[in-house]
């Protein structure tokens, strides 16, 4: 009789420990299915106290709380555009964030709401301009036009654009849902409140204007840090093509869209020293945003439902640097006088076929002739030459002004503006020119020059500023022959005729 292979003690062992792996395996699943199931039902919670609170009232207007907003406008601005009453919209950078809603409201008759995004570009104000747009509200649109909206923007700079905020698709909502800096947005709102740092408050949402300081001293330290600063801008600016493409897909296209819809653009007012700084370290954007304001014109004036103003030659405010925190920020009361003239339709600023050209000529003469005085004050210094039947402005790239008397030019700009020849002697820092038989020779910082072999008293010496030599074009064009008058037009202005 053969003897049995199993053994009733290891077979034991065996059935114990599979029944264990399977217990095993059936509590791993099970607390698997728990997890997932907790998992999905605090994902369901969390998602529908977001819905409810709603930090942004995406979804809904507060109601049962007062409303909080974030300063993050990328972020709230749908929210507002979705779920508030208005027919007024505002839209467009940092220029517009001082504008009052119920200042505008009795500008332009309606019931504004003010969706500025500081930092922005043409893209995002399509964005959010297409989302307010669909929602049927709009009757009136104000549009300020930034030229440096139309460039390519530094998306990295300013943060992602929450772009799931601004669609129709719920699916991807879940990015609104478990944000967690959407509530944390919410309770810096909270905080701000609290503190009474920022007014939650609608009509001065996004607004500035009482939180910072203006005035010419801010102005002025901006400048002369600009001039350095803003040297390499000109090395990577878009070509036209570009800049005009972006113009045609994100502005133009939604005048055609919404024909019934008013379109008022204005062309904000910076400060002049703005318009000399991009002429002076940027001529190609200088010159490409000029030539872009009688091009938009153009093509907004093939349509009925638009309007354009141009604030930039309004040397009453521009040349006010009281008025401004920087080379551009405005307070806002220049908003509120900018509304009031497009209310009223004002002719002064208002474009047409017939002056849009004018409104360049009048930027670019103000630009070409502005200079700070000894005291920080603008003023504007016209020099004439005439020969024969023929008279021109010169233009000089720096320009000084030590009293109303003289306006200091580059030596070698100078030169040529006179059709003279020039030497300059470095170890003697002198300065030598010729024409038409007259020599004169200038050493710099010295009252004493000789011409045709006199002496001559300079009231104002020759100065190395910057590493130019600036030279009085007054005094050098008399000393060369010419015969020299100055005319005061008023307080600010005044020219030089030099025939």
């Amino acid at each position: 009789m053969q003897a049995s292979s199993s053994v009733p003690g290891v077979n034991r062992k065996r059935q114990s420990s599979s029944s264990n792996s399977r217990f095993t395996a059936r509590a791993g699943r099970r607390m698997l299915a728990y997890f997932a199931t907790f998992a999905v039902l605090t994902a369901v919670l969390v998602a529908m106290l977001t819905s409810f609170i709603d930090p942004l009232q995406f979804y809904h207007k507060a109601s049962w709380y007062s409303p909080v907003f974030s300063s993050e406008q990328r972020y709230q601005n749908p929210g507002l555009a979705r779920n508030y009453e208005y027919d007024t919209i505002i839209i467009g950078t940092s220029m517009t964030e001082n504008f009052i809603p119920t200042e505008v409201n009795k500008a332009l008759g309606g019931n504004t709401l003010k969706l500025s995004i500081r930092g922005s570009t043409a893209d995002e104000h399509f964005k959010i301009a297409s989302l307010a747009l669909k929602t049927g509200k709009v009757k009136k649109v104000l549009w300020g036009l930034d030229y440096f909206s139309l460039k390519t923007g530094d998306q990295e700079a300013a943060g992602p654009f929450p772009t799931y905020l601004y669609d129709d698709k719920l699916w991807n909502d879940y990015k609104y849902w478990f944000n967690y800096s959407v509530y944390e947005q919410f309770f810096k709102g909270i905080m701000r409140e609290l503190n009474g740092t920022a007014p939650q408050n609608i009509n001065y949402l996004y607004n500035w204007s009482h939180q910072v300081s203006f005035g010419k001293k801010y102005v002025l330290n901006a400048y002369k840090k600009a001039k350095v600063e803003e040297a390499y801008f000109g090395l990577n600016e878009e070509p036209l093509d570009v800049i005009k493409k972006n113009f045609n897909d994100h502005i133009l296209a939604l005048v055609k869209e919404y024909p019934d819809v008013e379109f008022s653009f204005y062309y904000p007012p910076y400060s002049v020293l703005r318009q000399s700084i991009w002429k002076d370290t940027n001529a190609q954007r200088y010159d490409n945003q000029l030539a872009m304001k009688t091009w938009m014109f153009k093509q907004f004036n093939a349509h009925a439902n638009t309007r354009v103003y141009d604030f930039q030659s309004e040397s009453d405010w521009t040349y006010n640097l009281d008025l401004y925190k920087d080379l551009s920020h405005h307070n806002q009361d220049v908003n509120t006088w900018i509304a009031e003239a497009i209310g009223r339709d004002d002719d002064k600023y208002r474009v047409t076929e017939q002056n849009a050209e004018s409104f360049v000529a009048k930027l670019k003469d103000q630009v070409d002739t502005v200079v700070v005085d000894s005291k920080g004050n603008l003023k504007n210094v016209q020099v004439r030459l005439q020969q024969g039947d023929q008279e021109k402005n010169l233009t000089f790239s720096s320009k000084s002004i030590p009293s109303d008397d003289e306006l200091f030019v580059p030596a070698k700009e100078a030169a040529a503006a006179l059709n003279a020849s020039m030497k300059w002697d470095q170890a003697s820092k002198t300065l030598v020119w010729e024409r038409k038989g007259h020599i004169v020779k200038v050493t710099v910082a010295s009252k004493q020059a000789l011409v045709d072999n006199k002496n001559v008293d300079m009231p104002y010496p020759a100065e190395l500023i910057g590493g130019k030599t600036l030279v009085p074009i007054g005094q050098l064009a008399g000393m060369l022959g010419f015969n020299v008058k100055k005319e005061q037009v008023n307080e600010q202005n005044f020219r030089f005729l030099i025939q």
